[in-house]
């Protein structure tokens, strides 16, 4: 070891490691990534900052590497985040090759953690220009650090109606037990660092966009020079008599995740909506509440996004941990006692024992408060953007759940995707272009939901979808299914098949299509074919 806790390790031969191929090796007793990309070599590390996923297992595109698990993709040159949902890069490490060995040259404190934060400029108080984001979710955080990155010195001001910083709002239904501290992204401090004045409980009430400033919830406003609204979206009600009963939660804070676990433990839950949402919190609290069931008007849950084949294998996998479903049913009222829920009527008049019951029944745009603007909203109150994030109105851009944008994969038609890389990749693109660089928004949509333990994951936009080809096994929980649209494949989804959707997403993302013809022929047990794809 040297003075300054550098470590030089040979790791291989040159030869141990073919063109496109990625190792896992050992350097001090850490692991690091080295991968081989025409002839040259590059040493990065080895796991995922966002969920550590082992990227050895992960898809090689000339010099973009993409996570096997969540899709976030990095620079294997300087290890440089390039697509989300992961908000860190990955540590970068010299190799040299000496007599046909394979040497990593690295500090001790940059293996010991293998991700880092993006260099960033200072805010510098000569710059009186504002930009004001509404919101505190994952757009308008990375719109605020894509702006410090990429050179802005002015006033960045995030302005937000949680309680919060931004946090990680996909886990709220996937791992209920977790503290709002313990799904921080960036801490208060981190923010403070980056020059990033983080408001909370500051909801926006109003936008004059002719003066170019905004109205608050407390009487307060501010003006700005730029402005992103990515004030998300908000469960929707239930529009059903005994809704407002003690104990009929939406799923929205941190609070509201820990106040369900704590009802429903022991208890009689009722779900309402085979959604996202319902099906996680149904998984999570299935060997923690007293009896579980999913109403649902559908014949199967995400029946309108992974469809029917894919919703079924969900509704076995609950099923065997005691889930009760009830589907093409629908919910008519809840009666109470002592002004808490205590049942729950079915339009064909069943009833279920209800002591606590959450509603996932989907979402509607935080976009009220702009009302009576001539900002250009759809019929269901989602902010229009192009591919710029622009809305129609100078100096305004809006990014994430609220908006409606122009999606690539199916021709350019709007559409609403509440993933949380979207709402990621559209910050990014937002800020760039509030700094003037033109440019257009280039990505594609991954998700995932994890049930019993088990991650469905899936990439692309598949509404409008006609037909689908299934390889693997639906009954052995080990698969993928290709959406098939006009011919192409427009999504794709899997259970125990990594990195299937990632590569998918890829071939995706380089413009290139995938025939029904070539989905049919895909051989999921050949990887290293694959790749040539």
């Amino acid at each position: 070891m040297d003075s300054d806790d550098t470590v030089t390790t040979e790791v291989c031969k040159e030869d141990d490691i073919g063109d496109g191929e990625l190792l896992e090796v050992m350097v001090a007793g850490y692991p690091v990534l080295l991968v081989r990309n025409r002839k040259e070599f590059s040493a990065l590390g080895s796991k995922c900052p966002h969920s550590g996923a082992p990227l050895s297992k992960g898809v090689l595109r000339g010099e973009r590497l993409r996570c096997p698990w969540h899709g976030a993709c990095f620079n294997i040159r300087t290890g440089d985040i390039e697509e989300y949902p992961s908000l860190d890069c990955i540590s970068c490490f010299k190799v040299t090759v000496e007599g046909g060995k394979v040497f990593v040259t690295a500090k001790k404190k940059d293996l010991e953690n293998s991700s880092r934060v993006k260099d960033t400029n200072r805010r510098c108080l000569l710059n009186q220009n504002t930009m004001l984001l509404l919101g505190g979710g994952v757009a308008a955080l990375v719109c605020a650090e894509t702006l410090r990155q990429e050179g802005f010195t002015g006033r960045i001001i995030m302005a937000t109606k949680e309680k919060h910083v931004p946090y990680d709002k996909s886990k709220l239904s996937k791992e209920m037990d977790l503290k709002a501290e313990d799904i921080y992204l960036r801490k208060p401090e981190f923010l403070a660092a980056q020059g990033i004045e983080f408001w909370t409980e500051k909801e926006a009430v109003s936008v004059d966009f002719q003066k170019q400033k905004v109205h608050f919830v407390d009487g307060s406003s501010q003006k700005y020079h730029q402005l992103l609204i990515a004030t998300g979206s908000h469960a929707n009600f239930l529009p059903v008599p005994g809704a407002d009963l003690q104990n009929v939660c939406l799923l929205q804070t941190p609070e509201d995740s820990s106040k369900i676990l704590q009802l429903a433990t022991g208890r009689n839950l009722v779900v309402v909506g085979a959604s996202f949402v319902g099906m996680e919190v149904a998984a999570f609290l299935s060997d923690k509440a007293g009896t579980i069931s999913v109403v649902d008007r559908e014949e199967f849950p995400f029946q309108h996004t992974l469809g029917p084949q894919v919703g079924g294998v969900a509704m076995k996998m609950l099923q065997n941990k005691g889930v009760k479903f009830h589907m093409k049913s629908e919910l008519c009222e809840l009666k109470g006692k002592d002004g808490k829920v205590a049942e729950a009527v079915l339009a064909n008049g069943e009833k279920l024992p209800a002591d606590v019951v959450v509603v996932g029944t989907g979402s509607t745009p935080n976009s009220a408060f702009l009302k009576g603007t001539s900002i250009t909203r759809d019929d269901k109150g989602a902010i229009l953007v192009d591919l710029h994030m622009q809305t129609n109105i100078p100096n305004v851009f809006a990014a994430g759940d609220v908006v409606s944008f122009p999606v690539v994969l199916l021709n350019r038609d709007q559409s609403s995707i509440h993933h949380q890389q979207v709402a990621e990749a559209h910050g990014h693109c937002a800020a760039l272009n509030m700094l003037k660089k033109g440019k257009e928004l280039h990505t594609v949509p991954f998700f995932w939901t994890t049930l019993v333990g088990k991650s469905i994951r899936y990439a692309g936009c598949g509404k409008g979808y006609t037909d689908t080809v299934v390889k693997g096994s639906l009954e052995q929980q080990k698969f993928l299914i290709f959406y098939i649209r006009d011919g192409l494949v427009t999504a794709a989804a899997s259970l125990n098949c990594d990195p299937m959707v990632s590569l998918i997403a890829e071939v995706l993302y380089l413009g290139k299509q995938i025939s029904k013809e070539e989905a049919e022929a895909w051989d999921i047990s050949n990887i290293s074919l694959l790749a040539q794809t």
